[in-house]
This record gives C-alpha cells, sequence and structure tokens, in this order.
C-alpha cells in the first residue's frame, strides 16, 4: 500500500448531511467556490498545494471520487485549478463501487453528472470482503482495499500521483487516536510514496481545510453527498474516529484553538523533550543521546 500506517485512522467518510437548501445552477456552484469560499476553502486548497509541493508540471492526478462530500469539493477544486491555474497537469476522476445499493450509486453518478464531473466508476465488491476479514472493524479493511483499488486503477490510466479528500480535521483526528489508542505520535502526511506501487504518490491538498466550511459549502450548493453507504459499518458500534470527533469538540469549549495546536503540534515536535522515536526502521531512545552516543543527523 503506502509508507504511511494507518493504525485503523483512516477517514471513513461516513457522515450524513442535508443540505439547507435547493441545489444551485452549476456555474454558481464554481462562482461560489473562488469568490464567497475563496478565504476558507479555495485558499487553504492553493496554500496546501504551494507548502507541500502536491502537484509539479506534467502531472496526471488520480482524484478519488467516493461521492461524499469531501471528495466532490475535492474534484471541483482540482477542475478550478486546472481552469485558471499555471501548472500543466492532467486529470483523471475515478471511484470505485465497493458494493453500493443501486440507488447509492445513482446519487454518485447524478451528482458527478450534475458538477460535471467526468468520472469513470469501477466496480468492486469490498464492503462484503472486508466484512468477512474484519468483522469487528470492517472500516479500517475497507479503507486499505480501497486504497490499493484506487491505487491499481489510477496506475492503469497513467497516473502518477492520486489525490484523496482528507481533510484538516481528519488530520488532527489521526493524530490524536494514534497517541490515545496507539500510543505513538504520528500524524496523517500531506503526501507520501506508495510503497507497493512503483513511481506512484499519494496527495492530500485539502489538509488545510475545516470540516465545517465543507459542509456549509456543500450545504448551500443544495447537493446531496453520498455517505459511508456501508450497511456494513451501520451495524457496527464505538467507531473510535466519531468518539476522538466529540472529544475535540470538547476540549474546544475549554480550550481556544486547541485544534490548531493539536495540528501544529506535529509541525513543532522538539526532539530534545522526548523519550524515543523512530526513523526509516528504526528505534532510538533519548538515552542514545544523552552523553556521547549516537548524533541525529543534522539536516543539510
Amino acid at each position: 500500500m503506502d509508507n504511511e500506517n494507518q493504525n485503523g485512522v483512516s477517514g471513513s467518510g461516513c457522515e450524513i448531511l442535508i443540505p439547507f437548501n435547493e441545489r444551485k445552477p452549476i456555474r454558481e456552484i464554481e462562482r461560489n467556490l473562488i469568490k464567497k469560499y475563496r478565504k476558507k476553502i479555495w485558499s487553504k486548497f492553493i496554500k496546501a498545494i504551494k507548502d507541500y509541493e502536491l502537484i509539479s508540471p506534467g502531472d496526471k492526478i488520480g482524484v478519488a471520487i467516493s461521492g461524499g462530500k469531501d471528495s466532490l469539493l475535492m474534484a471541483k477544486l482540482f477542475q478550478e485549478l486546472k481552469r485558471h491555474g499555471q501548472i500543466e497537469f492532467e486529470l483523471e476522476f475515478i471511484a470505485l463501487d465497493p458494493g453500493y445499493h443501486e440507488d447509492i450509486r445513482k446519487l454518485l453518478v447524478e451528482n458527478c453528472e450534475y458538477l460535471e464531473i467526468p468520472v469513470k466508476i469501477f466496480d468492486a465488491g469490498i464492503f462484503q470482503v472486508a466484512d468477512k476479514i474484519a468483522s469487528d472493524y470492517p472500516c479500517y479493511m475497507c479503507a486499505r482495499m480501497r486504497r490499493g483499488a484506487l491505487y491499481s486503477r489510477a496506475q492503469e490510466l497513467g497516473c502518477n500521483k492520486i489525490s484523496l479528500g482528507h481533510h484538516f480535521n481528519d488530520v488532527i483526528e489521526t493524530t490524536m487516536l494514534n497517541v490515545l489508542y496507539s500510543g505513538n505520535f504520528k500524524t496523517m502526511l500531506p503526501k507520501l510514496k506508495a510503497s507497493n506501487f512503483e513511481n506512484m504518490e499519494l496527495i492530500r491538498p485539502m489538509y488545510y481545510i475545516e470540516e465545517t466550511d465543507i459542509q456549509k459549502f456543500i450545504q448551500s450548493s443544495g447537493i446531496w453527498p453520498l455517505n459511508c453507504a456501508c450497511m456494513v459499518a451501520a451495524k457496527k458500534i464505538g467507531n473510535k474516529r466519531f468518539e476522538i470527533k466529540d472529544l475535540i469538540e470538547d476540549f474546544k469549549q475549554n480550550f481556544k484553538n486547541v485544534d490548531k495546536s493539536i495540528f501544529r503540534a506535529a509541525q513543532n515536535v522538539n526532539m530534545d523533550g522526548i523519550l524515543g522515536f523512530e526513523k526509516s526502521g528504526e528505534k532510538y531512545s533519548f538515552l542514545d543521546f544523552y552523553d556521547e552516543g549516537l548524533e541525529i543527523p543534522k539536516r543539510d
């Protein structure tokens, strides 16, 4: 798959979102993305691409479409970037049908047609397989299988990158999940190289965009996105990601900007103040550096 061990922390995309407004004309939706939501969405999309060097001239990017609010927004952002940006790149919009009910698939198709997203849908019976392999927590296995299938399809289409719609809240929830349940400090990276797919890279251009702003955009546009659409997952109890989401919201009641602090923590790790760390599969203790031990490699 890729070099990031998910540890059950990949975004589930299982949300229920009811639009407040009637569906707006497609051209108005596109204008709003650039103008009305410029500060909260468009500028953050561009900033992440620049800060983390997510796109290079000549890239062919496979944009993963789940049909949820995040991926639909991401698709439109990429279309606007290609229309107005200065980087030459190509796009393929890729969706996997992991076993949707026919009405769910129909909604996916209708949304993409209305939003003028030329999606290519591939069939895969992932829901049932994931439940058989990992019945206690199928969401993790489903996410891994979908990731592998997306890499394969993107590679077949000549893509060198695949883009996922993980956003700011996914990043901080992943960080907290790893701290509280896995006992390590590890976050969701804005890009990483695939380990099992040669010359393939995963990017997350919505890294800075907050979920509430995504919800507002989708609701104001009148789009009905898919939720998780998995009846297997719907029967499971105790999704830890939802618990962490609620926990962070509780923290925000007493600690101003605590979500921003969680995000920045992964950018400000003080190597002189930790007990140990892991680099390229090798584990180190602070004792290795306490006297005259190993030296941490310095940056050129």
